[in-house]
């Protein structure tokens, strides 16, 4: 499970919200037993503070998190701005899918034979020199005719597939990074799922 915290577009304060949140939740999950995988990180403006952290746990631990899902309201007075009238500050967390991504193994791909067309003459239509590469776990399939020999086709479609699939795993990963963008402007600064207080960042 991927979980996502965001100060948004938030000052100071918020970036420190998130600092202190994702402690917090360091140490929940380690006392169960576990631990947090960094996969992202946005550094805050101020040394040590963070904007936002992408982060997985274990799908047996993901318990832990859920409760925390939606905005998190910090209630102190600014470290950097004593005399400010402020003293909420609101953070997200997001619990995200985690992208479907195709490893490739030739062990996984199914060659089919078929009989090739296009330029060669007579020769080429009558041998099934052609071949179909399909990755079975993705359904996604090159084909490869223009060479005589059906070795040489089937290391062109081979490299194909791998290109193809690359490509594919590319665009999964694009589409899932601007919808986590997309989080940081949906902040709700309002209706908290939990409330921490005071420099020590207590869970009231």
């Amino acid at each position: 499970m991927w979980i996502q915290i965001t100060s948004g577009q938030g000052p100071d304060e918020c970036e420190l919200a998130v600092t202190k949140f994702f402690e917090y939740l360091q140490n929940l999950v380690q006392s169960a037993g576990s631990k947090i995988d960094v996969l992202e990180i946005s550094e805050g403006v101020k040394k040590g503070n963070l904007q936002s952290v992408l982060f997985s746990v274990p799908a047996e631990y993901s318990e832990i998190i859920k409760p925390f899902k939606g905005s998190i309201l910090w209630k102190c007075i600014s470290p950097y701005r004593p005399h400010h009238k402020r003293k909420n500050w609101f953070i997200e967390t997001s619990v995200l899918e985690e992208p479907s991504i195709s490893t490739f193994n030739e062990n996984d791909v199914k060659y089919e034979t078929m009989r090739s067309s296009g330029p060669g003459g007579q020769h080429v239509n009558k041998t099934e020199s052609g071949v179909r590469a399909t990755h079975i776990p993705s359904g996604i399939s090159t084909t490869a005719m223009e060479e005589r020999s059906q070795h040489n086709n089937k290391k062109l479609a081979l490299a194909r597939l791998a290109d193809k699939i690359a490509e594919a795993n590319s665009n999964v990963l694009g589409e899932a990074k601007q919808s986590r963008w997309t989080k940081h402007l949906q902040i709700e600064r309002g209706n908290p799922v939990a409330t921490f207080s005071g420099p020590n960042f207590k869970l009231e």
